[in-house]
């Protein structure tokens, strides 16, 4: 069984412990961290676009960029710790729903954390990358809760009589 385990720096830990107990002790494990680039991008073009100048990006974007490679490391290395056993570690930049499902790519499984809203059952438990990873990973999925389950009363109420869920269309 080959598993990719998705971490994150808010979840990591728990999205380990759950893989350590459910994977095979003879599974080929990735771990996965994503940075975003989006700020750094924001930066850079924030400085560009300064009443209108056109500067060259400066020095601190290399900086930011290899601050949040080192990060990536650490973390990776710390989870490998965690982990306990062999695994390959895999540190990617980009959009990181994409990247995620790219990795995904000739996996039996994929491992991941809720990272949304954690104290009520229902959607917005997902945030938009983990929804999009959930939607379109090429391989099966083992979502898990990375804190203590919220009790079954945090369900949203449903519709009123008469109107379909915003998930569902009405019938014919």
């Amino acid at each position: 069984m080959r598993a990719l385990i998705w971490i994150i720096e808010d979840t990591w830990q728990a999205t380990i412990d759950d893989a350590r107990a459910l994977l095979p002790s003879d599974a080929e494990i990735t771990l996965l961290h994503v940075a975003n680039t989006e700020p750094e991008t924001i930066a850079r073009e924030a400085r560009r676009g300064l009443l209108g100048r056109r500067l060259p990006p400066p020095p601190a974007s290399h900086e930011l960029q290899t601050i949040s490679e080192l990060a990536a490391q650490q973390l990776l290395t710390e989870a490998q710790a965690r982990l306990g056993r062999p695994a390959t570690l895999q540190a990617r930049r980009g959009r990181v729903e994409r990247e995620v499902v790219s990795a995904a790519e000739g996996v039996d499984i994929i491992i991941l954390a809720r990272d949304g809203d954690r104290q009520r059952l229902g959607p917005r438990s997902l945030g938009p990358a983990t929804r999009f990873v959930i939607d379109h990973a090429p391989c099966r999925v083992l979502l898990i809760w990375p804190d203590v389950v919220p009790e079954l009363r945090t369900i949203p109420p449903p519709p009123p009589p008469g109107k379909p869920p915003p998930h569902e269309s009405p019938g014919p």
